[in-house]
């Protein structure tokens, strides 16, 4: 969810590496409750192809990136104006390895920092100088160095004084200012941001906040969607596990499966009720999901 003015382009970027463009003028208006359009009638998709990521840009300058992650740890950066002129049916966006798929896109000027975080609960934050510009077929280089079955699920560009909230799949999230999260360099395996254990399950995504009326949305597998503000969610050290953001239904394979941040013109029409559970049905005072279980064992693995 983001907020664009008409003139503005939208890059979609599809599980294959392509990469296609559209005005923002060009996409159907519609209604804050409409369901919109099939992007399969708006964008020539070849066979197979599905959307991983998309990108708002107001205009292509040259003193801008293109910072690509994928879930393998692998990072990349372009110049903006290497996308500058795609085709009806796309362009090469990025070399994507087998089995390998994109998890976020974003823009930057060159010189910021990234923070990679993986669903067992890991986090490499590390300068985007580290990573030197490359053609639009390269494949990138290692951001994150992953250990077995993990994967990346989020990449935020990090803004100084902001915040970064956690969300597990068994409802659980917690706040940690930055400055809690050395800077490392790019490759490394990184420093706990949730103590991810049985009762919290894997890392869902992990988002930056920077004020306390910012708002989120978490969405369960099984349909449901919760809206919440940031301000309720207690900031925590980085190896807590946080507190219970939801509680989810009996079924045991009800779980969290996204969590995005409410864009702010949004924020200010609110929810439809009828759709969205508000922050205050939601139990956040749980005495025993409160607790911050710390862990005393080093956090640099």
């Amino acid at each position: 969810m983001f907020v664009a003015s008409t003139h503005s382009y939208v890059l979609f970027f599809t599980n294959s590496g392509r990469v296609y463009w559209k005005k923002v003028h060009e996409l159907p208006l519609a209604g804050r409750a409409a369901r919109g359009k099939a992007i399969v009638n708006l964008l020539t998709l070849g066979p197979g192809e599905s959307l991983s990521a998309f990108l708002p840009v107001r205009e292509f300058v040259d003193d801008r990136y293109v910072v690509f992650a994928t879930a393998k740890g692998i990072v990349k950066k372009t110049a903006l104006m290497e996308y500058s002129r795609p085709r009806l049916s796309g362009i090469i966006a990025i070399h994507l390895d087998e089995h390998d798929e994109l998890i976020r896109v974003a823009l930057t000027d060159g010189t910021q920092q990234i923070a990679l975080s993986t669903r067992h609960g890991l986090l490499v934050r590390f300068d985007e100088t580290e990573v030197r510009p490359m053609g639009r077929g390269a494949t990138g280089v290692r951001g994150a160095n992953l250990r077995g079955d993990d994967r990346v699920v989020s990449m935020e560009i990090v803004e100084p004084g902001a915040s970064l909230l956690t969300v597990s799949e068994n409802g659980y999230g917690k706040r940690t200012p930055i400055d809690e999260y050395r800077l490392v360099h790019r490759g490394a395996k990184g420093v706990i941001t949730m103590n991810v254990t049985d009762r919290t399950g894997l890392v869902v995504g992990v988002l930056q906040v920077s004020r306390d009326d910012d708002e989120i949305m978490l969405v369960t597998n099984a349909g449901k969607m919760i809206r919440l503000s940031v301000g309720e969610i207690r900031q925590t050290g980085r190896v807590a596990q946080g507190v219970r953001l939801v509680n989810l239904g009996d079924e045991a394979a009800e779980q969290v499966a996204s969590v995005a941040p409410v864009a702010r013109d949004e924020m200010t029409s609110g929810a439809d009720s009828a759709d969205v559970e508000s922050a205050n049905d939601v139990d956040m005072a749980d005495a025993v999901d409160s607790q911050e279980l710390e862990t005393e064992e080093s956090d640099e693995v």
